[in-house]
């Protein structure tokens, strides 16, 4: 089969709408494959197996000419994680790989959120590292989608906003770091209302594994977490309501040089918010 190449667009009900170009007969009955990559460390049998059991097909229509169309509605929503695209032919044919067209992503750009119901179910398409066609999933029941990050000093700011909980009483920020030597600092809150808040890290409370900040002898990262109250579960800080399936390259904060370390926040590979202390000395 030659390769087929698709275009997709993502409308503003969070439906995907793939076109793919493939020079086939009328009477041909392709399929759309997406295929979700398997947890980290299961056995080839037990990742094959999980990917059968839990891969989207949908019915490529014919558009006219070579194009063919396939819808896949906001509903049921991807499971989280990354999904791969493929064509389907006739049962027993190999499924083959998609090559990313043109994705129009216009209605996922403005990142508002604001009539999203929980949980919430993000879609985004892209093209991986060695050029082929995916989508980007996430599917969170609670949800604090980070916004503006300003800096000032040692410190910096952040704006964010909730989604699947509100805000109450003892409502915190909570940063944890990784690791053996585990550590947990808190943060008040400023808000207004019960979704849109606010808070302010100063680096110089990140101690290093040593308690004092520059004694570690490796990079430390704190991830950015959320508690809507006292009683309530810590939810994720992360950037998920746009069209940036992969944020870790792409939004680059400056560093804060701390006399011996230096800390900046960054976005980790699932695009959630973490600070990263490195050392700068030895000892």
């Amino acid at each position: 089969m030659v390769r087929p190449r698709a275009d997709v667009t993502v409308d503003g009900g969070g439906r995907l709408v793939v076109d793919v170009t493939l020079p086939l007969a009328a009477t041909a009955r392709p399929r759309l494959l997406l295929q979700p990559r398997p947890p980290k460390g299961q056995s080839k049998e037990g990742a094959d197996r999980w990917a059968e059991e839990t891969g989207r097909v949908a019915a490529l229509e014919s558009a006219g000419g070579d194009r063919w169309r396939a819808v896949l509605e906001a509903a049921p929503a991807l499971e989280e994680g990354r999904w791969d695209a493929y064509v389907l032919g006739a049962p027993g044919e190999e499924r083959v790989p998609l090559l990313p067209g043109l994705r129009d992503l216009r209605a996922l750009v403005s990142g508002a959120g604001d009539g999203r119901g929980a949980p919430l179910a993000v879609r985004i398409p892209y093209a991986t590292k060695d050029g082929r066609l995916a989508v980007r999933a996430w599917l969170r029941v609670t949800h604090a989608e980070a916004g503006r990050i300003d800096f000032s000093g040692s410190s910096m700011t952040v704006t964010a906003r909730l989604f699947g909980a509100l805000l109450g009483d003892g409502a915190v920020a909570s940063l944890h770091r990784r690791g053996r030597d585990t550590a947990v600092r808190e943060i008040a809150l400023r808000h207004e209302g019960d979704r849109d808040f606010a808070f302010t890290v100063d680096y110089r409370d990140l101690p290093a594994g040593g308690g004092r900040a520059g004694t570690g002898a490796a990079p430390e990262v704190w991830d950015v977490y959320v508690r809507p109250a006292a009683d309530a579960r810590r939810i994720r800080v992360a950037r998920l309501l746009d069209d940036v399936a992969d944020r870790k390259a792409v939004f680059v904060y400056p560093a804060t040089a701390l006399g011996g370390v230096t800390a900046r926040p960054y976005y980790t590979v699932d695009n959630d918010l973490a600070v990263e202390v490195v050392p700068t000395t030895a000892g």
